[in-house]
Protein backbone atom coordinates (compact mmCIF):
# COMPACT_ATOMS: atom_id res chain seq x y z
CA UNK A 1 0.00 0.00 0.00
CA UNK A 2 2.84 2.38 0.88
CA UNK A 3 4.27 2.64 -2.46
CA UNK A 4 1.14 2.40 -4.50
CA UNK A 5 0.71 5.42 -2.56
CA UNK A 6 3.63 7.56 -2.41
CA UNK A 7 3.39 8.37 -6.20
CA UNK A 8 0.22 10.03 -5.76
CA UNK A 9 1.21 11.49 -2.53
CA UNK A 10 4.70 13.11 -3.45
CA UNK A 11 2.64 14.41 -6.75
CA UNK A 12 0.27 16.07 -4.62
CA UNK A 13 3.10 17.79 -2.07
CA UNK A 14 4.98 19.25 -5.30
CA UNK A 15 1.48 20.59 -6.57
CA UNK A 16 1.00 22.57 -3.12
CA UNK A 17 4.66 23.06 -2.11
CA UNK A 18 5.02 25.38 -5.50
CA UNK A 19 2.67 28.59 -4.07
CA UNK A 20 4.90 28.86 -1.08
CA UNK A 21 8.59 29.26 -1.59
CA UNK A 22 11.72 30.46 1.29
CA UNK A 23 14.31 32.98 0.63
CA UNK A 24 17.17 32.04 2.55
CA UNK A 25 16.53 28.78 4.17
CA UNK A 26 18.16 25.30 3.00
CA UNK A 27 14.96 23.20 2.56
CA UNK A 28 12.16 24.68 0.84
CA UNK A 29 9.12 23.87 2.50
CA UNK A 30 7.66 21.17 0.22
CA UNK A 31 10.63 18.83 0.93
CA UNK A 32 10.48 18.89 4.84
CA UNK A 33 6.76 17.52 3.96
CA UNK A 34 7.63 15.23 1.93
CA UNK A 35 10.42 13.54 4.43
CA UNK A 36 7.75 13.91 7.01
CA UNK A 37 4.72 12.86 5.05
CA UNK A 38 7.28 9.74 3.72
CA UNK A 39 7.48 8.87 7.69
CA UNK A 40 4.21 8.91 8.58
CA UNK A 41 3.90 6.64 5.83
CA UNK A 42 5.68 4.20 7.43
CA UNK A 43 4.73 4.80 10.87
CA UNK A 44 8.65 5.77 11.59
CA UNK A 45 9.62 8.82 13.21
CA UNK A 46 11.21 11.55 12.04
CA UNK A 47 14.52 10.94 12.32
CA UNK A 48 14.34 7.42 9.95
CA UNK A 49 13.06 9.30 6.90
CA UNK A 50 16.01 11.32 7.14
CA UNK A 51 18.67 8.32 6.16
CA UNK A 52 18.70 8.07 2.49
CA UNK A 53 19.20 3.89 2.89
CA UNK A 54 15.40 3.79 4.40
CA UNK A 55 14.21 5.43 0.64
CA UNK A 56 15.45 2.51 -1.32
CA UNK A 57 11.98 1.34 -2.61
CA UNK A 58 11.40 4.38 -4.38
CA UNK A 59 13.48 6.77 -6.74
CA UNK A 60 10.95 9.61 -5.74
CA UNK A 61 12.83 11.50 -3.05
CA UNK A 62 14.20 14.71 -2.49
CA UNK A 63 18.14 14.74 -3.72
CA UNK A 64 18.88 15.97 -0.41
CA UNK A 65 17.29 15.22 2.93
CA UNK A 66 17.59 17.19 5.90
CA UNK A 67 18.98 16.06 9.06
CA UNK A 68 16.53 14.90 12.05
CA UNK A 69 17.38 17.96 13.92
CA UNK A 70 16.48 20.14 10.94
CA UNK A 71 13.99 18.31 10.62
CA UNK A 72 12.24 18.43 14.06
CA UNK A 73 12.93 22.77 14.35
CA UNK A 74 11.25 23.47 10.34
CA UNK A 75 8.12 20.82 11.75
CA UNK A 76 7.33 23.46 14.85
CA UNK A 77 7.73 26.61 11.85
CA UNK A 78 4.16 28.40 10.65
CA UNK A 79 5.56 27.66 6.91
CA UNK A 80 5.40 23.61 6.95
CA UNK A 81 1.89 24.09 8.93
CA UNK A 82 0.91 26.49 5.93
CA UNK A 83 2.07 24.24 3.74
CA UNK A 84 -0.12 21.02 5.61
CA UNK A 85 -3.46 23.30 5.39
CA UNK A 86 -2.88 24.35 1.70
CA UNK A 87 -2.57 20.62 0.82
CA UNK A 88 -5.87 19.69 3.15
CA UNK A 89 -7.46 22.50 0.59
CA UNK A 90 -6.53 20.58 -2.50
CA UNK A 91 -7.47 17.39 -1.48
CA UNK A 92 -10.76 19.08 -0.16
CA UNK A 93 -11.70 20.82 -3.07
CA UNK A 94 -11.40 17.79 -5.28
CA UNK A 95 -15.37 17.01 -4.50
CA UNK A 96 -18.69 18.97 -3.92
CA UNK A 97 -19.76 18.40 -0.13
CA UNK A 98 -22.75 16.35 -0.02
CA UNK A 99 -26.34 17.44 1.68
CA UNK A 100 -25.86 15.28 4.46
CA UNK A 101 -22.97 16.00 7.01
CA UNK A 102 -21.81 14.64 10.36
CA UNK A 103 -19.79 15.45 12.93
CA UNK A 104 -18.32 13.64 15.49
CA UNK A 105 -14.72 13.11 17.96
CA UNK A 106 -12.42 10.15 17.78
CA UNK A 107 -10.19 10.24 20.98
CA UNK A 108 -6.43 9.60 20.56
CA UNK A 109 -5.31 8.03 24.05
CA UNK A 110 -1.80 8.06 25.15
CA UNK A 111 -0.24 5.74 28.50
CA UNK A 112 -1.53 6.70 31.19
CA UNK A 113 2.05 6.76 32.57
CA UNK A 114 2.84 9.28 29.76
CA UNK A 115 4.57 12.71 30.79
CA UNK A 116 3.17 15.09 28.09
CA UNK A 117 2.35 18.11 29.96
CA UNK A 118 -0.45 19.24 27.07
CA UNK A 119 -2.12 15.00 27.51
CA UNK A 120 -5.17 15.56 29.64
CA UNK A 121 -7.76 13.24 31.37
CA UNK A 122 -11.22 13.35 29.70
CA UNK A 123 -13.94 11.05 28.26
CA UNK A 124 -12.66 8.62 26.03
CA UNK A 125 -14.79 6.03 23.95
CA UNK A 126 -16.81 4.69 26.95
CA UNK A 127 -14.57 5.43 29.59
CA UNK A 128 -11.92 7.99 30.93
CA UNK A 129 -8.75 8.24 29.41
CA UNK A 130 -5.69 10.65 29.16
CA UNK A 131 -4.53 11.99 26.02
CA UNK A 132 -6.32 13.80 23.19
CA UNK A 133 -9.02 14.13 20.93
CA UNK A 134 -9.67 14.88 17.10
CA UNK A 135 -13.26 16.13 16.58
CA UNK A 136 -14.11 16.74 12.56
CA UNK A 137 -17.01 17.16 10.18
CA UNK A 138 -17.25 15.13 7.10
CA UNK A 139 -19.55 15.85 4.25
CA UNK A 140 -18.33 12.95 1.41
CA UNK A 141 -14.96 14.64 0.32
CA UNK A 142 -11.88 12.87 0.98
CA UNK A 143 -10.72 14.72 3.60
CA UNK A 144 -12.84 16.58 6.59
CA UNK A 145 -14.62 19.93 5.90
CA UNK A 146 -12.84 21.23 8.94
CA UNK A 147 -10.79 19.22 12.25
CA UNK A 148 -9.39 20.07 15.54
CA UNK A 149 -7.03 18.45 17.33
CA UNK A 150 -7.29 19.20 21.56
CA UNK A 151 -6.75 17.88 24.76
CA UNK A 152 -8.76 14.93 25.88
CA UNK A 153 -10.61 17.21 28.71
CA UNK A 154 -11.89 20.22 25.95
CA UNK A 155 -15.45 19.89 25.65
CA UNK A 156 -16.61 18.73 22.28
CA UNK A 157 -19.62 21.09 22.00
CA UNK A 158 -17.09 24.54 22.68
CA UNK A 159 -14.90 22.58 19.88
CA UNK A 160 -18.38 22.02 17.56
CA UNK A 161 -18.98 25.66 18.23
CA UNK A 162 -15.86 26.66 16.96
CA UNK A 163 -15.73 24.90 13.64
CA UNK A 164 -19.05 25.51 12.15
CA UNK A 165 -18.18 28.87 10.56
CA UNK A 166 -15.48 26.79 8.41
CA UNK A 167 -18.65 25.09 6.90
CA UNK A 168 -19.66 25.89 3.03
CA UNK A 169 -23.11 25.27 1.43
CA UNK A 170 -25.60 23.71 3.42
CA UNK A 171 -27.75 20.66 4.44
CA UNK A 172 -28.00 18.44 7.57
CA UNK A 173 -25.71 18.20 10.19
CA UNK A 174 -25.66 15.19 12.37
CA UNK A 175 -24.55 14.69 15.62
CA UNK A 176 -24.49 12.89 18.95
CA UNK A 177 -25.32 13.93 22.47
CA UNK A 178 -22.19 15.71 22.77
CA UNK A 179 -23.47 18.65 20.27
CA UNK A 180 -26.65 19.07 22.03
CA UNK A 181 -26.09 22.84 23.20
CA UNK A 182 -28.01 25.84 22.01
CA UNK A 183 -24.32 27.51 21.25
CA UNK A 184 -23.80 24.58 18.56
CA UNK A 185 -26.85 24.96 17.03
CA UNK A 186 -26.97 28.69 16.71
CA UNK A 187 -23.46 28.02 14.79
CA UNK A 188 -24.50 25.30 12.22
CA UNK A 189 -27.93 27.59 11.67
CA UNK A 190 -26.11 30.54 10.59
CA UNK A 191 -23.65 27.73 8.48
CA UNK A 192 -26.66 26.99 6.86
CA UNK A 193 -27.24 23.65 8.44
CA UNK A 194 -29.80 22.30 10.52
CA UNK A 195 -28.24 19.94 13.72
CA UNK A 196 -29.82 16.80 14.20
CA UNK A 197 -29.25 15.00 17.65
CA UNK A 198 -31.00 12.54 19.95
CA UNK A 199 -32.60 12.98 22.34
CA UNK A 200 -33.93 10.59 25.56
CA UNK A 201 -36.33 13.50 26.68
CA UNK A 202 -37.47 16.03 23.61
CA UNK A 203 -38.94 18.18 26.94
CA UNK A 204 -35.88 17.88 28.63
CA UNK A 205 -33.91 21.36 29.08
CA UNK A 206 -36.51 23.65 27.47
CA UNK A 207 -38.67 25.30 30.44
CA UNK A 208 -36.30 28.09 31.45
CA UNK A 209 -33.88 30.44 29.42
CA UNK A 210 -33.11 31.06 26.15
CA UNK A 211 -33.53 28.40 23.24
CA UNK A 212 -32.12 28.35 20.05
CA UNK A 213 -34.93 27.83 17.04
CA UNK A 214 -32.89 25.25 15.40
CA UNK A 215 -32.99 23.24 18.26
CA UNK A 216 -36.88 23.39 18.81
CA UNK A 217 -36.83 22.35 15.22
CA UNK A 218 -34.22 19.44 15.54
CA UNK A 219 -37.23 18.40 18.46
CA UNK A 220 -40.00 18.47 16.16
CA UNK A 221 -37.89 16.78 13.02
CA UNK A 222 -36.93 13.79 15.57
CA UNK A 223 -40.52 12.99 16.17
CA UNK A 224 -40.95 12.32 12.18
CA UNK A 225 -40.00 9.48 10.33
CA UNK A 226 -37.95 11.88 7.86
CA UNK A 227 -35.96 13.04 10.64
CA UNK A 228 -35.04 9.41 12.11
CA UNK A 229 -34.29 8.38 8.66
CA UNK A 230 -31.92 10.99 8.50
CA UNK A 231 -30.41 10.74 11.72
CA UNK A 232 -29.71 6.87 11.38
CA UNK A 233 -27.04 7.88 8.17
CA UNK A 234 -24.64 9.00 10.88
CA UNK A 235 -22.94 5.71 10.99
CA UNK A 236 -21.17 7.09 7.93
CA UNK A 237 -19.00 9.45 10.02
CA UNK A 238 -18.13 6.50 12.07
CA UNK A 239 -17.58 4.52 9.23
CA UNK A 240 -15.01 7.39 8.02
CA UNK A 241 -13.07 7.45 11.03
CA UNK A 242 -12.65 3.41 10.97
CA UNK A 243 -11.42 3.46 7.57
CA UNK A 244 -8.36 5.50 8.79
CA UNK A 245 -7.22 2.76 10.66
CA UNK A 246 -7.92 0.11 7.91
CA UNK A 247 -4.75 0.31 5.55
CA UNK A 248 -1.23 0.18 5.79
CA UNK A 249 -0.43 3.96 6.37
CA UNK A 250 -3.37 4.87 8.44
CA UNK A 251 -4.11 6.30 11.33
CA UNK A 252 -3.10 4.00 14.54
CA UNK A 253 -2.69 4.75 18.21
CA UNK A 254 -0.39 7.26 18.97
CA UNK A 255 3.10 6.27 18.84
CA UNK A 256 5.33 7.28 21.56
CA UNK A 257 7.79 9.64 19.77
CA UNK A 258 4.12 11.61 18.88
CA UNK A 259 3.57 13.68 21.74
CA UNK A 260 2.53 17.53 22.60
CA UNK A 261 0.02 19.60 20.79
CA UNK A 262 1.37 20.17 17.52
CA UNK A 263 3.06 17.33 17.01
CA UNK A 264 0.12 15.44 17.36
CA UNK A 265 -1.91 17.91 15.25
CA UNK A 266 0.73 17.76 12.21
CA UNK A 267 1.20 13.75 12.59
CA UNK A 268 -2.95 13.57 12.48
CA UNK A 269 -3.08 15.70 9.62
CA UNK A 270 -0.38 13.87 7.83
CA UNK A 271 -2.87 10.42 8.23
CA UNK A 272 -5.62 12.67 7.13
CA UNK A 273 -3.63 13.66 3.93
CA UNK A 274 -2.48 10.27 3.17
CA UNK A 275 -6.31 8.76 3.49
CA UNK A 276 -7.86 11.42 1.39
CA UNK A 277 -5.30 10.50 -1.44
CA UNK A 278 -6.29 6.78 -1.11
CA UNK A 279 -10.07 7.66 -1.21
CA UNK A 280 -9.23 9.51 -4.38
CA UNK A 281 -6.74 6.82 -5.75
CA UNK A 282 -9.86 4.26 -5.26
CA UNK A 283 -12.12 6.23 -6.93
CA UNK A 284 -10.39 6.84 -9.50
CA UNK A 285 -9.60 3.33 -10.65
CA UNK A 286 -13.22 1.72 -9.13
CA UNK A 287 -14.62 1.17 -12.26
CA UNK A 288 -11.94 -0.40 -13.98
CA UNK A 289 -11.93 -2.75 -10.97
CA UNK A 290 -15.38 -3.54 -11.18
CA UNK A 291 -16.03 -4.37 -14.37
CA UNK A 292 -12.95 -7.25 -14.53
CA UNK A 293 -14.37 -8.44 -11.18
CA UNK A 294 -18.00 -9.11 -12.90
CA UNK A 295 -18.56 -12.31 -14.62
CA UNK A 296 -21.13 -13.62 -16.48
CA UNK A 297 -23.28 -16.55 -15.49
CA UNK A 298 -25.71 -18.72 -16.96
CA UNK A 299 -28.56 -17.37 -15.12
CA UNK A 300 -28.20 -13.84 -15.93
CA UNK A 301 -27.33 -14.17 -20.01
CA UNK A 302 -30.32 -12.50 -21.79
CA UNK A 303 -30.58 -12.64 -25.81
CA UNK A 304 -29.52 -8.88 -26.95
CA UNK A 305 -31.55 -6.38 -27.83
CA UNK A 306 -32.33 -6.82 -31.57
CA UNK A 307 -31.46 -10.40 -31.60
CA UNK A 308 -34.76 -11.58 -30.31
CA UNK A 309 -36.95 -14.45 -31.57
CA UNK A 310 -39.29 -13.03 -34.34
CA UNK A 311 -43.11 -13.37 -33.38
CA UNK A 312 -44.06 -16.95 -33.93
CA UNK A 313 -41.39 -18.25 -33.68
CA UNK A 314 -40.16 -20.47 -30.65
CA UNK A 315 -39.31 -18.06 -27.49
CA UNK A 316 -36.91 -20.05 -25.45
CA UNK A 317 -33.24 -19.26 -26.06
CA UNK A 318 -30.38 -20.98 -27.14
CA UNK A 319 -28.63 -22.49 -23.32
CA UNK A 320 -25.57 -19.99 -23.35
CA UNK A 321 -22.02 -22.08 -23.79
CA UNK A 322 -18.76 -20.52 -22.07
CA UNK A 323 -16.09 -19.82 -24.35
CA UNK A 324 -13.78 -22.35 -23.21
CA UNK A 325 -16.26 -24.64 -23.51
CA UNK A 326 -17.60 -24.04 -26.73
CA UNK A 327 -13.67 -24.37 -28.09
CA UNK A 328 -13.46 -27.47 -27.02
CA UNK A 329 -16.46 -28.81 -28.48
CA UNK A 330 -16.62 -27.70 -31.89
CA UNK A 331 -13.84 -29.81 -32.58
CA UNK A 332 -15.96 -32.94 -32.00
CA UNK A 333 -19.34 -31.78 -32.61
CA UNK A 334 -21.21 -31.55 -35.81
CA UNK A 335 -24.33 -29.80 -36.13
CA UNK A 336 -26.37 -30.56 -39.26
CA UNK A 337 -27.52 -27.78 -41.17
CA UNK A 338 -31.35 -27.47 -41.02
CA UNK A 339 -34.02 -28.46 -43.43
CA UNK A 340 -35.75 -25.84 -45.48
CA UNK A 341 -38.63 -25.11 -44.13
CA UNK A 342 -37.60 -25.96 -40.40
CA UNK A 343 -37.47 -23.69 -37.47
CA UNK A 344 -33.71 -23.11 -36.81
CA UNK A 345 -34.25 -22.89 -32.82
CA UNK A 346 -35.97 -26.85 -33.22
CA UNK A 347 -32.48 -27.86 -33.99
CA UNK A 348 -30.04 -28.03 -31.35
CA UNK A 349 -27.56 -30.67 -29.85
CA UNK A 350 -29.29 -32.90 -27.14
CA UNK A 351 -27.06 -32.46 -24.55
CA UNK A 352 -24.76 -29.00 -24.50
CA UNK A 353 -21.83 -28.15 -21.70
CA UNK A 354 -23.64 -25.77 -18.69
CA UNK A 355 -20.86 -22.57 -18.10
CA UNK A 356 -19.87 -24.02 -14.86
CA UNK A 357 -19.31 -27.83 -15.96
CA UNK A 358 -15.93 -28.49 -17.14
CA UNK A 359 -15.18 -28.97 -21.01
CA UNK A 360 -15.24 -33.17 -22.01
CA UNK A 361 -12.92 -34.62 -24.34
CA UNK A 362 -15.38 -36.09 -26.37
CA UNK A 363 -18.80 -35.19 -25.69
CA UNK A 364 -20.56 -37.43 -27.80
CA UNK A 365 -22.99 -35.25 -29.56
CA UNK A 366 -26.37 -36.93 -31.24
CA UNK A 367 -28.06 -34.37 -33.67
CA UNK A 368 -31.97 -34.73 -33.75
Amino acid sequence: MERELWPRLDHRIMEAGQALRLIGVSYQPHIILLTFCWAALHDRPVGWACDPRHWSTTTLRPPRLPSPATLSRRLRRVDTAMLMRALVERLRRGRTPRLIAAIDGKPLPIGGAGHDPEARVGRGAGMRAKGYKLSAIWAGRPVPETDRVYSMNVNEDKVAEEMMPELTGGGYLLGDGESDATGVFDAAGAAGYQLLVPREDPEAGLRQGYQSPYRKRCIELMRTAFGRGIWRLRRRIEQAFGVLTRFGGGRSALPAWVRHLERVWLWISAKLVINGVRIMALGKGLTSRMKSSVTPRAKSVRPLRGLESPPGTDSHPRPAISRSAETTSSASMKRESPPSGARSSSFRPVHEPSVSAPPRRSPGVKAE
